[in-house]
């Protein structure tokens, strides 16, 4: 397990700031100024700021490896999903002990990177790769790209990952699909039809299920992952977005943006059992590895919410920067 060590640094051409920690930390993205927030996770405050270095784009989701010493950051473009802006085409690599960029990978061409997932069975680097219609395979190791499995459909946006690695799903915005993949053959194994638009993707902690958000209707869609179909759906208090199962696998957390809420599913009624208010525009939801803690980025508001999971109450609110998205966990 890699630690933080105690860091006073200021690098100037990069606009990193100092980080003083000797604990675990979570990453978090901020697509307003294209920044990177590095929050101490033992007090809950923002310990330094990581530049992208980059003009005119920005990053929206984070990965870090196994060993907590490297991040890696897809830098989208300057738009959100199916809109027109600048196309991103490079990924950023992070040294996390130092907060420098030390490598960029370039994708050759216009791909708008999206969602980093490391592969611990495989130990390839996973990317989203919306413009080419698949997953980018990219070697950690080599920093280089060393295949592409096809989605099938456009706007591939999240990626989510069985526990074995084997399968993959993608939430394909635009044509409001989930695509099931098989990641060792490369292969589209069957796109299933969701809404006119959907929005992310995760897995249930066996795999049974996979959960995406309708955008046209207050629902959540919950796949069987046995057949590849829809086999029921949630209905919540608003559209939904980001969501997280719980470790003991009872609960799944549904990010609400329009409410300003994080909605409780239970797994085994499939139904919302209670909401927690958090602050405007809700995100993405990452659960602390010890199952004690859930953090949920809030966009306009740019706070991190850390939600208590044995009381289900906000414990803190932690600063981060504008435009708050994507999490990821750094040991």
């Amino acid at each position: 397990m890699a630690w933080f060590r105690s860091v006073v640094a200021s690098v100037v051409c990069l606009g990193l700031s100092a980080m003083v920690s000797a604990q675990p930390a979570l990453l978090v993205v901020n697509q307003g100024d294209a920044t990177v927030s590095v929050v101490d996770a033992a007090t809950a405050k923002q310990v330094a700021t990581i530049h992208e270095a980059v003009t005119g784009v920005h990053a929206h989701e984070a990965a870090v490896s196994p060993d907590g010493r490297t991040a890696y950051l897809p830098v989208y473009g300057s738009t959100g999903v199916g809109k027109p802006g600048i196309d991103g085409h490079e990924m950023l690599v992070v040294d996390l002990a130092s907060h420098t960029i030390t490598h960029r990978v370039d994708f050759g061409h216009s791909v708008r990177p999206h969602c980093a997932i490391y592969n611990r069975t495989s130990g390839l680097l996973y990317v989203t790769t919306e413009l080419d219609n698949a997953v980018t395979e990219i070697d950690p190791k080599t920093l280089k790209i060393v295949g592409k499995v096809p989605t099938g459909q456009a706007q591939s946006h999240m990626l989510a990952l069985s526990r074995d690695g084997r399968r993959g799903y993608t939430a394909n915005v635009g044509p409001g699909t989930v695509s099931v993949l098989d990641m060792a053959e490369r292969r589209t194994i069957a796109v299933i039809p969701i809404s006119a638009k959907t929005q992310r993707i995760a897995l249930s902690n066996d795999d049974r299920m996979a959960f995406t958000s309708d955008q046209t209707r207050p629902r959540l869609a919950v796949i069987d992952t046995a057949t590849n179909k829809v086999k029921a759906w949630v209905a919540l208090p608003g559209l939904g977005y980001g969501t997280a199962p719980t470790p003991d696998g009872r609960s799944l957390l549904v990010a609400v943006p329009a409410t300003g809420q994080v909605a409780v599913v239970d797994l085994g009624t499939l139904k919302v059992v209670r909401t927690i208010a958090v602050p405007s525009a809700p995100q993405e939801i990452l659960v602390r590895p010890d199952g004690k803690v859930a953090y949920v980025s809030c966009n306009t508001s740019g706070k991190v919410a850390a939600i208590n999971l044995a009381d289900w109450k906000v414990q803190s609110l932690i600063g981060a920067g504008p435009g708050a998205d994507g999490l990821a966990w750094a040991r």
